[in-house]
């Protein structure tokens, strides 16, 4: 798939899932370097917001604004996935006081592959979001082409309301 950074073509590894697919099978480390899976994401709806890297200015406003989002809807899991290590996660939420948002690492780019979102040429996932019934099926998404561009918050919220 190609999406765009300042304008230059990028291309991922694939094309991502389609609203009504199974989430992919994938395994992501979170912030105690713990597994986590695809089926550790099911259960409950879950938006997942994907960011290419966490230390950067679009990525640190999305991350941001859902973990605001997080406080205003109950019963909903909020998780960002980035290819950065858990520690420099766990070092941007705690300059940033990011503390409802669960933070995934995809440093072996698993997801990235399994969702056809990695960009090998930076190694970094494409922008997205996911959302994700307790069943595990898609039933949102938003791929940003441009990726210095930041995703459409209000439609994924409206679609969680």
């Amino acid at each position: 798939m190609e999406i765009t950074r300042h304008g230059n073509t990028l291309l991922t590894n694939g094309q991502p899932p389609k609203i009504g697919d199974k989430l992919p099978v994938f395994v992501v480390q979170d912030k105690n370097n713990h597994a986590v899976t695809n089926t550790d994401l099911t259960g409950q709806t879950t938006l997942i917001s994907i960011v290419p890297d966490i230390n950067t200015r679009v990525c640190s406003i999305q991350t941001k604004h859902f973990n605001a989002d997080a406080d205003k809807i109950p019963n909903i899991r909020f998780v960002t996935v980035s290819t950065n290590t858990p520690a420099q996660q766990a070092t941007w939420c705690a300059a940033a006081g990011v503390t409802r948002m669960e933070m995934l690492a995809d440093e072996k780019h698993v997801l990235g592959d399994a969702f056809g979102i990695y960009v090998a040429s930076n190694n970094t996932l494409a922008r997205s979001i996911f959302i994700i019934d307790a069943a595990g099926i898609i039933q949102y998404s938003e791929i940003v082409t441009e990726q210095t561009n930041e995703p459409n918050y209000q439609a994924a919220l409206d679609f969680l309301n």
